[in-house]
């Protein structure tokens, strides 16, 4: 299904477009593995600039904007497919992000995906798992972003538990500590509004365990550096060492005024109100010891991304879980997805279906089409669409889910043409990917069938013509009246379906 290889790609890159910092690293690899050449990192605080309406003001898009010219020098003459760049808490919050997303691809010349919380836990474990020496037993991984806080549960390479909350060090610092100045009594609201969010979560995680606990950001970096200059550990975070740095910071009394070795002059601003939220960590798991791993989301997608290229790619993994937990008949999708990416090649050129994530998106589209039959069998596509759309598919962006649910619900009845254009990607190419389907499940209707092998298909800008071997139609009158009535469907869209 891939059509470029590791081969193609010797020198990658991930950007974490964070909701406190702008992150990328560049790696070059060979035969499976990568070497990191360059890390650039700065403090945008993209967070700080959502408004009460969650839009994201002009400001905060051109320090991120700023931030992409710097980074773009270092990717834009990589090949697509060579580069990934991913969103997190801060543009899955702002409801104007694609005005965001569609003036940092004109700059980076690479697509921008915004993934979810769990996504982002699945990654950040990715990268401190392949950065730390490897260990028995599970491990606690927890990361403190600025608009977010993602907590996993794994053992080597792989995840178990992953959970996102809605706490990070730019947003509580908006909420608490906005002027800047530092009391006990805003400490406490702070530590206590974590507390609250970790509830939901802090049983699950006892119950699994684990045997180690690490954290993945800047923020539990910094507090360790800072507890070793107060003579309290070697660079760990620990529970004695967050007592005397808090009333260190109490005594300070103001952010201006931190001047703690490892606490770095951009940080400062946020550096209570992320000690606020590890002490509620500390205190709701019951952590005596966490270390840092420099390993963290830039890594995991580096990691993830060179996975996708020797064909480890988590999304079909994903999409098999899927299929399983909805008894999907997989003789039949296999059919449909072999018919699909047949007629995808025969069309490609002439509907101009030529980028990568064309022939990947029909051919997921296919298997998994029927997930929705395991609700009920009337609306079947609805469920489908709704279920993909809405479950944690690990690998998958939230734009991917919603162009892989649309195509499904789209593969009969009612094509959602309107619905296509609200994803941000090519509305024409989404069309006709969905037509592409429809004729492979139509084709396969009469499931088990001895389908006859050789239709060909010719395209033109709106229209699609089949030709059948002589008689072939004639010999099966239910494929023909299928066909007959897609036709009148595909009328609605503006497209000419005609058979020969």
């Amino acid at each position: 299904m891939r059509q470029n290889t590791a081969e193609s790609f010797p020198m990658i890159a991930a950007l974490d477009l964070g909701s406190n910092s702008f992150h990328m690293v560049l790696a070059r690899t060979s035969n499976g593995e990568m070497r990191i050449l360059e890390r650039l990192g700065e403090k945008v605080q993209l967070a700080a600039g959502i408004d009460e309406n969650r839009l994201l003001d002009e400001a905060a898009m051109q320090r991120g904007l700023d931030c992409l010219r710097r980074f773009a020098q270092m990717v834009n003459h990589l090949p697509q497919g060579a580069v990934r760049i991913v969103g997190t808490n801060a543009l899955r919050e702002a409801r104007n992000r694609a005005t965001f997303i569609r003036r940092a691809e004109e700059i980076i010349n690479h697509q921008v995906e915004v993934i979810s919380g769990r996504e982002e836990a699945r990654l950040i474990y990715l990268g401190v798992s392949h950065t730390v020496p490897a260990s028995q037993g599970r491990r606690l991984v927890a990361d403190i972003g600025g608009g977010s806080t993602e907590f996993i549960i794994g053992e080597g390479f792989e995840s178990q538990l992953r959970e996102s909350l809605q706490m990070g060090c730019v947003s509580y610092t908006q909420r608490f500590f906005r002027d800047g100045k530092i009391t006990p009594a805003r400490y406490a609201q702070a530590y206590t509004a974590a507390r609250v969010e970790l509830m939901g979560i802090e049983h699950g995680l006892r119950r699994l365990g684990w045997q180690e606990s690490i954290g993945a950001s800047g923020t539990i970096r910094a507090v360790g550096l800072a507890i070793k200059s107060g003579g309290f550990g070697t660079g760990e975070v620990n529970a004695e060492g967050i007592g005397w740095l808090k009333r260190k910071l109490f005594k300070l009394g103001d952010v201006e005024k931190i001047d703690i070795d490892g606490v770095k002059p951009d940080r400062r601003g946020v550096f209570p109100a992320g000690l606020a939220i590890l002490e509620a960590i500390f205190d709701a798991l019951e952590i005596n010891s966490m270390t840092h791993s420099e390993g963290a989301l830039r890594e995991g997608v580096l990691y993830d991304l060179l996975g996708r290229h020797h064909d480890e790619d988590i999304r079909d993994r994903s999409l098999s879980f899927l299929m399983e937990r909805y008894h999907v008949d997989m003789e039949q999708a296999a059919r449909v997805e072999a018919k699909a990416l047949e007629a995808f090649d025969q069309v490609a050129e002439a509907w101009n279906l030529d980028q990568d994530w064309h022939r990947e998106l029909l051919a997921w589209a296919a298997r998994v089409h029927e997930v929705g039959l395991d609700i009920a069998h009337y609306h079947y596509h609805k469920h489908g669409a709704y279920l993909i759309e809405h479950s944690d598919l690990p690998g998958f962006s939230r734009q991917d889910q919603l162009m892989l649910a649309l195509l499904v619900r789209g593969h009969r009845r009612n094509i959602p043409q309107d619905k296509f254009g609200e994803t941000g990607a090519d509305a024409d190419a989404l069309v006709r990917l969905c037509i592409l389907l429809r004729f492979a499940i139509l084709f396969h209707h009469i499931r088990g069938a001895n389908a006859v092998s050789d239709v060909q298909l010719k395209a033109d800008e709106r229209s699609l013509e089949l030709i059948f071997p002589t008689d072939w139609l004639n010999a099966n009158p239910l494929t023909r009246a299928d066909f007959e009535a897609e036709a009148a469907w595909l009328a609605r869209v503006g497209y000419d379906l005609r058979m020969k």
